[in-house]
């Protein structure tokens, strides 16, 4: 399995930007379908954006659509989440996830990072 590392989270004001990294290791990141998935005090896990492997289809939450882009480096081994104009309902532990060769609308990855933070104050 892939091993992956989530950074880049932060505390930040409503309308601010982040941009958050997985850095993958041990095997290539490039035959994985790769996945942003957010959990927040007391609610259930739900799906933000997810990329293909090979050609890169990505796919959005309604939340989220217009707002963040999920983009991959195959050569740097990472998959970026770019967030613009956060609100505070934005607010989680973000959880990078990946698939090998999986389907852009499956939820059920089989390799996950630890999580970052990300906090929008209002």
């Amino acid at each position: 399995q892939v091993q992956l590392v989530e950074s880049g989270g932060g505390l930040v004001q409503a309308g601010d930007s982040l941009r958050l990294s997985c850095a993958a290791s041990g095997r290539s990141i490039g035959p994985y379908t790769v996945g942003w998935l957010r959990q927040a005090p007391g609610k259930l896990r739900e799906f933000v954006a997810a990329i293909r492997w090979s050609g890169g289809t990505t796919r959005y939450a309604d939340s989220v659509k217009g707002r963040f882009t999920i983009s991959r480096d195959d050569n740097e081994n990472a998959v970026t989440l770019q967030m613009n104009s956060l609100k505070p309902e934005d607010s989680a532990i973000y959880y990078c996830a990946a698939n090998r060769y999986g389907n852009i609308w499956s939820e059920n990855f089989e390799s996950w990072g630890q999580g970052t933070q990300v906090t929008v104050s209002s």
